[in-house]
């Protein structure tokens, strides 16, 4: 019976895989390699948003992410070419 226990108490429950994924998620973080997912479908939208405007294409957006603390900072630049409209 006690071989039983053993092999028994071995499994790991959902908890502990789940408490070892968001340890793995957090040394990621810590370690700078946290670029978030959504940051190339967020550049495709607002380039989509952008183009209602101003016709750019995605060589003309440039993004970054900068980490300070606990603050995030999402540095935008946008190339806008001079059209006939924006020069009178």
């Amino acid at each position: 019976m006690a071989l039983l226990n053993f092999f028994i108490s071995r499994k790991k429950s959902t908890a502990n895989i789940a408490k070892e994924r968001l340890q793995i998620i957090v040394a990621e973080q810590r370690r700078g390699n946290n670029e978030p997912h959504y940051l190339p479908q967020l550049k495709r939208d607002l380039i989509e948003v952008i183009n209602k405007y101003v016709q750019i294409d995605s060589k003309m957006l440039s993004m970054q992410l900068e980490k300070d603390g606990n603050i995030s900072i999402l540095e935008l630049n946008i190339a806008l070419l001079e059209t006939e409209e924006s020069i009178e």
